[in-house]
């Protein structure tokens, strides 16, 4: 909507769209909202010319180039933004594209991949579109609002066994002294399970990041800085090692864990899960605000996806 003012005498009208803003002044009110309505109605015909032949692709392309590549973990955005750009959709002009492009583009993926993929390539798009709305002026309204988002999965809860935790061992050729990518990724396994800490968050350690018993993390998937205190069996792992301690990147851990996974024969076991298995082991020491302090989670009910306990064990603690 516009914005008409008087001030000294004269009527001055504003139109706002996104990045957009141009304003004018007038002798009446009537020439001012006239102008005002004019101005919005171009805006909306696509007659500026700097949208009129874009596509969903272009907006895509650019948020990958202006917005996603100074994201944490920008990568994967990147690489997920580029593969929605083979899509069909992506050809579709911005003018055209409703909601049932939209329906379209998800029922086509939901063929393809898990509704968790879904609504990952769903929140991309989704921010990119409210971007281009916000920012760019490149659309007024998000063509998904009113579309149905594919339900959440079910909370994944595997846990971790002993003797798959042997096997991964054997298969990582690990022992006290790890010199090997290999042997050093199934030592963060361990670490991941005694601390609650994630791939990246590791792979960013070195040993000056560790003060006593403590792991200074300056920048988590949060956003924030944490410390993470360090249980004797981790600090009894970090020992060996030298001062890059794991010397290996978060893409590097996943990868050579899928290795020795694959290796070993375990089935629907991936290196998050580690995280799961930590916070269920340490909900046995520690009370929830000390465990979502420990493990960064900042929001309560997420613990309730990874806390485990059953009605039996419950009623041995009363």
């Amino acid at each position: 909507m516009a914005t008409i003012r008087k001030r000294d005498g004269r009527w001055r009208a504003e139109v706002r769209r996104g990045s957009f803003r141009k304003s004018r002044t007038f002798a009446t009110k009537t020439a001012a909202q006239r102008w005002a309505t004019a101005l919005e109605a171009d805006i909306d015909n696509h007659k500026l010319g700097q949208v009129a032949n874009k596509s969903l692709g272009d907006l895509l392309a650019r948020y990958s180039d202006d917005v996603a590549v100074h994201k944490k973990g920008w990568r994967q955005e990147v690489i997920r933004l580029a593969r929605i750009g083979r899509d069909p959709i992506a050809g579709t002009p911005l003018r055209e594209l409703s909601a049932a492009d939209m329906a379209g583009w998800r029922d086509r993926r939901l063929r393809e991949v898990s509704a968790a993929s879904v609504r990952r390539d769903w929140n991309v798009i989704s921010h990119a579109i409210n971007v281009a709305i916000n920012e760019w002026g490149w659309l007024h309204t998000n063509p998904l609002k009113g579309v149905k988002k594919p339900a959440p999965p079910a909370a994944r809860d595997r846990r971790v066994s002993e003797d798959e935790i042997a096997l991964l061992r054997h298969c990582s050729g690990y022992d006290h002294t790890p010199d090997t990518k290999t042997a050093r990724t199934f030592l963060a396994f361990l670490l991941a399970i005694e601390t609650g800490m994630r791939a990246g968050e590791l792979a960013g350690l070195t040993r000056s990041s560790i003060t006593g018993r403590v792991a200074h993390l300056p920048m988590t998937k949060n956003g924030t800085r944490r410390d993470v205190p360090l249980s004797p069996k981790a600090v009894e792992l970090l020992e060996p090692l030298g001062d890059k301690l794991l010397d290996l990147n978060s893409e590097q851990i996943s990868s050579l864990f899928r290795k020795i996974r694959d290796r070993a024969g375990i089935e629907n076991l991936h290196f998050h899960d580690s995280r799961h298995e930590a916070i269920t082991r340490l909900a046995e020491k520690l009370d929830v605000l000390e465990l979502a302090r420990m493990v960064g989670i900042k929001d309560l009910k997420i613990l309730m996806v990874y806390y485990n306990k059953t009605a039996e064990q419950l009623a041995d603690k009363l």
